[in-house]
């Protein structure tokens, strides 16, 4: 398996030595999360006569990809192989401003040209899981591995965040300079912060489903658990109902709805499964967020409606040591973590309103509301420079 990644990067290397002529008159947004697409259609909007683009996008993210398309944005699907070699370094190769959302493997390989600028913008506001050099699984990985994962930190010549708190987990988790940091604001947080988005959000959600209007919410979000065995703790479904008065709105990521099952069971009425609606509509109406190490916290505790979030942690100790968790976490969660199921169930019963100043000025100090337009006017500028 090895081998043939580097002989994959290998191929990008030399299709990049191939295409280093290219005229740089692209910009190519690369999308494996489904955030930014209002940013992306702004950006689209703006950019000079002279620059086309396109966006590559992983395929689970296909309906913003349609979405994107519909716009009259160049989308197409991608997948690590050889037919992205063929179909895609020459595209790449001919980009001055590339954003990408997400570590990919392929810039280890990309031969990258002084005209072209790399931006990491990430798929997050703030971090409460480790990745990069931080997680603790990366120290047993062979030389090699760590050799090709720090030639793609070392192709992003910009990092676009929030908050100096998020810079610093870029600083320490990619062994990254702090003055490559952009302290820009987060493009997707504008949406929380948008009267207008408020409004359209609850109107979606209460549409689809009006029964959650005039209760409290309890939104379960709990993050996605790559390469573990995620089981759903016993007695979670009738803690998190345990509000007579709420109803749960249960939304995990969906490569883990078989966990569903056990809650299902239950067949308390109380207990509500939307696929179809999207988390970021449903935080519009949530009184209450449970979750874990999601950053789906940082982005709740932005909205009005939001009173309390309760982290429950009940894997806390495996957590711990893969993927990791920030040092610091503690220090600055808005609310203890719990860990069993009957102190979930009493935080459920008994819910303590949240100040979210304090976390919001740590995590999200320049999220305010204007991000999108600051970093679309800093890469217009520099598209324009020369």
């Amino acid at each position: 398996m090895k081998i043939l990644k580097v002989l994959y990067l290998w191929l990008i290397k030399l299709f990049s030595i191939f295409n280093v002529w290219r005229p740089k008159h692209k910009v190519i947004y690369v999308m494996s999360f489904d955030d930014n697409v209002h940013f992306i259609k702004q950006l689209a909007q703006q950019l000079p006569h002279r620059y086309q683009l396109a966006v590559l996008y992983r395929p689970n993210t296909e309906a913003a990809a349609t979405d994107l398309a519909a716009f009259g944005i160049t989308v197409r699907p991608f997948h690590d192989g050889l037919k992205f070699v063929f179909d895609n370094v020459s595209l790449l190769m001919s980009a001055k401003l590339i954003i990408c959302d997400n570590y990919y493997a392929f810039l280890g390989g990309l031969v990258q040209s002084k005209r072209t600028k790399i931006v990491q913008i990430w798929h997050a506001d703030g971090a409460i899981k480790k990745f990069g050099w931080e997680d603790p699984t990366t120290e047993s990985r062979s030389r090699s591995d760590k050799r090709r994962f720090q030639q793609v930190y070392d192709h992003f010549d910009e990092y676009i965040v929030g908050s100096k708190a998020m810079g610093n987990v870029f600083v320490n988790s990619y062994h990254e300079n702090f003055d490559r940091i952009k302290l820009l604001g987060y493009p997707r947080s504008d949406q929380y912060l948008s009267a207008e988005w408020q409004t359209n959000a609850r109107e979606r959600i209460f549409r689809a489903a009006p029964e959650l209007k005039g209760h409290r919410v309890i939104l379960y979000a709990p993050t996605y658990r790559e390469h573990q065995d995620f089981k759903l703790p016993k007695g979670l479904g009738n803690a998190l109902a345990a509000d007579p008065n709420a109803l749960v709105v249960v939304k995990l990521h969906p490569v883990l709805r078989d966990k569903e099952v056990p809650m299902r069971k239950i067949g308390n009425p109380k207990i509500k499964f939307y696929h179809e609606l999207e988390t970021s509509d449903l935080l519009a109406v949530a009184d209450t967020l449970v979750t874990d190490y999601s950053s789906v916290a940082f982005d709740f505790s932005l909205l009005p409606n939001a009173r309390s979030i309760i982290f429950f942690m009940f894997d806390l100790d495996h957590y711990q040591k893969d993927p990791g968790i920030q040092d610091d976490f503690l220090d600055w969660l808005p609310s203890k973590p719990v860990t069993k199921v009957d102190q979930l169930k009493q935080e459920i019963v008994n819910p303590v309103p949240i100040d979210f100043t304090k976390f919001n000025e740590h995590w999200n100090t320049y999220n305010d509301g204007k991000a999108t337009g600051r970093v679309i006017n800093r890469y217009l500028k520099f598209l324009e420079s020369n």
